[in-house]
């Protein structure tokens, strides 16, 4: 590891410990088999897409408020929360734009954010909700906005060192993307051999290389989108790399609603294709991290609360799957033949 990212982690490690007194030592999410435990229980892995989080100026006002904000998430079954570090694209998806990100060009972190994210690892340990951390974003890189080799490895190793209390948090290396994906894994588990890292290595059906699957603690890709049968397609890959790899697999952001500006379906959709969808990747044995379509539109449109805010109670077609997920202990047992 290079000398200089070493003092530099450490310097930042002194920075922000004042933020991490709280150390979490009651639990950290984990891997057994090919699920999941936490707190030395097993764990139903199931997330929401809140790629705006650190950015959403009602959500972070205050700590009683994001309580309560992921209070309602749990109650409809989501105990995971997938966030973005970087939100800095020019696409005008809401909360987002230049400066919208973790990281200084040098790679160092931005304090003002790193609070946030520390206070929402705080927040949501006290409801047993995890924090899947997406450390890049294809997004960005796609518009050049993106850190050298060696400002990413030092903004890696800085958020390994200054995060190490956090237990309730799974790094994520990309959103859709697979540069030097094991290199990253690499300087994460050298300082914190603990962390779970996954990563979401490109667009529907990338299901990832075999040196990145083998070297993940488990995968998260997003499965096929083909608008007529992405429910069907899913399952079977789900069931492949359970099969291949022998340890979880999450769908991340199964075939949704979406827009077909960014990647979403050019044919209508329905709540039942995604609720089936779902479905069949339970059944596969995988879980699931909800993409709600929200994120790709500004505000005043259709699919933006007011808020910016991912919850049940806006959105007519996506309170139908948060249903299913508030439900979600009724299917698995269905699933697992125990009912």
């Amino acid at each position: 590891m290079n000398k200089n990212i070493c003092l530099i982690a450490a310097a930042l490690l002194a920075l922000f410990f004042c933020q991490a007194v709280s150390g979490q030592q009651n639990g950290e999410i984990k891997v057994r088999g090919t699920g999941f435990e936490y707190k030395g229980e097993p764990f139903e892995y199931t997330g929401i897409s809140f790629f705006n989080a650190l950015y959403n100026a009602e959500f972070n006002r205050s700590s009683a408020s994001r309580l309560e904000y992921i209070k309602k998430f749990n109650e409809y079954g989501i105990n995971v929360i997938r966030v973005w570090c970087q939100w800095d694209n020019a696409r005008g998806f809401i909360d987002g734009g230049q400066g919208q990100t973790l990281y200084n060009e040098d790679g160092s972190i931005k304090p003002e954010i790193f609070s946030r994210l520390t206070g929402l690892l705080d927040d949501a340990n006290k409801s047993g909700t995890i924090i899947l951390l997406a450390l890049f974003s294809r997004e960005s890189w796609n518009e050049n906005i993106r850190l050298s080799d060696g400002a990413s490895d030092k903004a890696v190793q800085a958020l390994t060192v200054a995060l190490k209390p956090y237990r309730n948090l799974i790094f994520q290396v990309w959103n859709e993307h697979d540069y030097r994906t094991v290199d990253y894994l690499k300087i994460i588990k050298e300082t914190d051999q603990n962390r779970l890292v996954t990563n979401s290595p490109g667009y529907g059906g990338v299901l990832g290389s075999p040196a990145e699957n083998w070297a993940l603690d488990f995968l998260s890709p997003h499965t096929s989108r083909d608008d007529h049968r992405h429910w069907q397609l899913a399952e079977e890959e789900i069931r492949y790399l359970i099969s291949k790899y022998q340890k979880p697999v999450v769908d991340d952001e199964p075939a949704r609603r979406g827009t077909p500006q960014f990647g979403g379906p050019r044919s209508p959709t329905f709540p039942a294709d995604q609720i089936v969808h779902i479905f069949n990747v339970w059944k596969a044995g995988g879980f699931a991290v909800y993409h709600h379509d929200m994120f790709q539109t500004g505000y005043g449109t259709d699919a933006i609360p007011p808020n910016g805010i991912p919850l049940p109670g806006f959105s007519p077609y996506h309170d139908q799957v948060f249903e299913l997920f508030k439900n979600k202990d009724r299917y698995l047992r269905l699933i697992r033949g125990k009912e």
